[in-house]
């Protein structure tokens, strides 16, 4: 059955006050990282980050920030952790394997888990409907290799061996959580924020495959407070964690984005035999439903449902990118993805002309 796009979960966090937990936040400051440190202290936990500090660096004066680089190999690399001791590490910039379990071996012994932030991405295929993290994970010719390659070929495989490093030097005190689509307001992608903006412009809008087919992703907010709970809950494993909880179909999706906004946008549905048809053509977030892409939007997230992960109505997450992208000055906005105007009334003017 079809989610209504509306229905959200209730009691999205844990409420009561939990033990204050040290959280080491590697990262912590593009897009996830802020969501997660917000989420954090408001639960009343003392975080830390450790990152850089080339990316947004005055974001939390008042939090503690430790600087170096995840390669070992690199300047100070990964020192200004040594000696340290926090009761749960989030890794959301871990990228390569090596540095993974440099990072990892490190802190086990001062720290109690390791929350690697890892992708959908590591599965090998998206044919199958409803996969669960059972299924079987990309590999790489040479896995010593740190390089993303051609079109980010390598990308799953590497978070794949990144999560196996850090299982293998803290067993049993890991988790692997597989997000989806991570969207919301700060998402610097312009990937979801092109369907609210390409809606409240209005006219003819592109709708690709059919209402039915399935869509998935998760705000950012929701992402963050869910990770804190694990800080709290202890609960370790792997987890794919998408939403929303129930199945959601491009068509609901669509008409929730009309109603975050007073658009009189009409949808024309193209097929995606057609779309796949068309040259330097490219939506953002969805996938066909059907050959390798048929289960794209399909991932199971039970296992990290009965973990508490919660998800608020999408039309929420609508609303609230949407008045954050309007907010952005012009010249500060997030270029968005997808089709330029022309491109796209160009398809759609090829596509009654085959109908005709």
């Amino acid at each position: 059955m079809l989610a209504l796009c509306g229905a959200g979960a209730a009691g999205r966090f844990a409420r009561g006050a939990p033990a204050p937990r040290r959280i080491l936040i590697l990262g912590g400051t593009n897009f996830l990282g802020p969501a997660t440190v917000e989420a954090a202290r408001a639960r009343g936990h003392r975080v830390t980050l450790f990152n850089r500090g080339r990316t947004r660096p005055g974001l939390f004066p008042d939090v503690e920030k430790l600087h170096g680089d995840r390669d070992p190999n690199k300047g100070e690399g990964i020192k200004a952790l040594a000696g340290r001791e926090w009761d749960v590490v989030i890794d959301n910039s871990g990228f390569y394997p090596r540095m993974v379990d440099a990072s990892a071996r490190l802190l086990a012994p001062r720290v109690a888990r390791y929350i690697f932030i890892s992708s959908i991405s590591v599965y090998a295929e998206n044919r199958a409907e409803g996969a669960d993290e059972t299924a079987a994970v990309a590999t790489m010719p040479d896995p010593t290799r740190e390089e993303m390659g051609p079109e980010f070929q390598y990308y799953g495989a590497l978070k794949a061996l990144c999560e196996q490093a850090a299982e293998k030097a803290m067993p049993g005190r890991t988790a692997a959580v597989r997000p989806g689509f991570i969207v919301g307001p700060d998402d610097p992608s312009g990937r979801f924020t092109y369907w609210p903006v390409r809606v409240d412009r209005g006219g003819e809008v592109l709708a690709p495959g059919s209402p039915g087919g399935p869509i998935q992703f998760i705000d950012v907010r929701d992402l963050g407070a869910w990770l804190v709970r694990l800080v709290e809950t202890g609960d370790t494993g792997t987890f794919n964690a998408t939403g929303p909880a129930g199945r959601l179909g491009m068509g609901p999706f669509l008409e929730a984005c009309r109603r975050v906004t007073p658009s009189r946008a009409s949808l024309t549905w193209v097929s995606a035999d057609f779309l796949a048809a068309q040259k330097d053509f490219d939506l953002p977030i969805w996938a066909p439903y059907s050959g390798d892409t048929r289960g794209f939007h399909t991932w199971n997230c039970a296992r990290a449902l009965r973990a508490g992960l919660a998800f608020r109505p999408c039309q929420e997450t609508l609303r609230d990118t949407l008045a954050w992208y309007k907010g952005q000055p012009p010249e500060g906005r997030v270029k968005l993805a997808g089709p330029a105007p022309e491109r796209e009334a160009a398809v759609l003017a090829a596509w009654r002309a085959r109908k005709a």
